[in-house]
């Protein structure tokens, strides 16, 4: 496991409150926007993963915008390793399922559609990791972007799965202070990630949710349905280009 930290001339060292969190950002809507939850009450270190994902290039360009934005240090960890764990369209030559409104709203396909992009025990890997950064520099909490919407389909996304491995945490580590993981949307859909981002003035127009790592949104693929969607119903202006 490689680390490659990127010094960010715009990290505010005057910032009041000392707290500290570690951030697993993706660069994606939902990190973006619980990031931003926490910024100005938190010294954020943001921590971006290459597993081999066809997205990596967008989403490193992305989460570094984002760290220049608001102002974190950035780190980006190479675990390459997990591409090769499963045959997950995100990390193989297998095609991105496309599909429309009407699949994203249909449990049978959307579960089929993500079981063709899952990525064995991803958060599982992403999160223990993230425990080790905040443990050794003293973090409070760790922000995830997990919410209700994804939660339908991806198991490690629910409220479930965050309360266990809450307690994992509390008993797996010997911090002075607990460390909490928080995820303020865990109780949202899309389009309340949306209506939450812009309430916290988050950098929606930087980040990048596409699985197929093509400059511009697809605009087929589920991820970018639901973005594209979320935007419209929360009545905001989707600063996103899309291909289709």
């Amino acid at each position: 496991m490689k680390f490659k930290n990127i010094n960010n001339k715009n990290i505010n060292n005057k910032k009041i409150n000392n707290k500290k969190a570690i951030s697993v950002l993706s660069g994606g809507l939902d990190s973006t926007v619980a990031t931003s939850f926490f910024a100005k009450d938190y010294d954020i270190h943001a921590i971006t993963f290459n597993y081999g994902q066809k997205s990596l290039n967008q989403e490193i360009n992305a989460s570094k915008k984002i760290c220049e934005k608001l102002g974190m240090r950035h780190t980006i960890i190479d675990i390459q390793w997990l591409a090769n764990l499963g045959n997950s369209a995100l990390t193989s030559d297998n095609s991105i399922p496309k599909v429309n409104l009407d699949d994203i709203d249909n449990i049978d396909v959307s579960k089929k559609t993500a079981n063709k992009v899952w990525v064995p025990g991803r958060n599982v890997v992403f999160t223990a990791i993230a425990t080790s950064f905040a443990e050794s520099e003293g973090a409070d909490i760790i922000i995830v972007g997990w919410d209700k919407e994804e939660a339908a389909t991806f198991p490690d996304n629910s409220k479930e799965f965050l309360n266990s491995f809450n307690e994992l945490i509390d008993i797996g580590t010997i911090s002075s202070s607990k460390i909490e993981i928080k995820a303020p949307l865990i109780d949202l859909d899309k389009i309340e990630i949306v209506k939450l981002g812009k309430k916290v003035d988050a950098p929606m127009d930087i980040s990048y949710s596409c699985y197929t790592g093509e400059n511009n949104h697809c605009g087929v693929c589920e991820s970018c349905v639901r973005r594209k969607r979320a935007f419209i119903e929360a009545g905001v202006d989707d600063p996103t280009i899309y291909i289709e």
